[in-house]
């Protein structure tokens, strides 16, 4: 994404789809309702990990990701869904929601940006989709989210 103090322009909304960015901004609530449903739908035991808090923290969220992923559909862009996907793991990290979560839910937006999309509207949403989901893994990664936590070390670093 350019920075105006850089002296870079600025990114161009009108060099994609930017009627399709308008019809996902005015279905917002339902794009993001059906992701997580998607997500919870793939993943059974998400309900019962995260509990109704922190679900309905990421059901809050999803209004930022369609409006980052309309961002994206408008210029043509994936960056911006890259810098989204960076700013949000740490708040994710604290609220303890693993990224494979984060993921799921980028696929559930996949899956439910389909009914307001068209097939060539779809491009760009998928390469924003992919570059959130090749951040959330690399984050996963380093995390350890892939395996289970030890009680005793996450007792001792907590006091730490």
């Amino acid at each position: 994404m350019s920075h105006p103090s850089l002296g870079l322009p600025p990114l161009d909304e009108t060099a994609g789809f930017p009627r399709a960015a308008a019809r996902m901004r005015a279905s917002t609530a339902t794009i993001g309702l059906r992701a997580l449903e998607t997500a919870v739908t793939d993943d059974p035991t998400m309900k019962e990990r995260l509990g109704e808090t922190r679900l309905r923290y990421l059901l809050r969220d999803t209004e930022i990701w369609t409006d980052r992923l309309a961002l994206c559909v408008a210029a043509a862009d994936p960056t911006p869904m890259r810098t989204f996907a960076e700013h949000i793991v740490p708040p994710n990290r604290r609220r303890r929601i693993s990224m494979d979560d984060l993921v799921r839910l980028a696929e559930g937006y996949r899956a439910s940006v389909r009914s307001v999309l068209g097939p060539a509207e779809q491009v760009p949403a998928n390469a924003a989709l992919d570059a959130a989901i090749e951040v959330f893994r690399w984050h996963r990664r380093i995390a350890g989210d892939a395996r289970k936590r030890n009680k005793i070390l996450e007792f001792i670093y907590k006091g730490a």
